[in-house]
């Protein structure tokens, strides 16, 4: 079946059937790709900018002064 011929069932599907079948999609698509999804109850690092050490923070803004200084260059 042709997705043209498709189209016209998934725009008359209710808004939460679409965005299941997005899921849907989604997760067929990551499967083909190897990527896993998260475990549920699982712990992931969030990298954030808080807690960092001083020396990182003055490297930082070090390279953007010098990237910023050879914009006006």
């Amino acid at each position: 079946m042709a997705l043209t011929e498709l189209l016209p069932t998934i725009e008359a599907l209710p808004r939460v059937e679409k965005l299941q079948l997005l899921q849907y999609l989604i997760s067929l698509i990551n499967k083909e790709e190897g990527i896993l999804p998260l475990d549920t109850g699982a712990r992931y690092p969030v990298w954030t900018p808080y807690n960092i050490p001083n020396e990182t923070v003055t490297k930082m803004a070090q390279m953007l002064k010098e990237a910023n200084d050879q914009d006006y260059e």
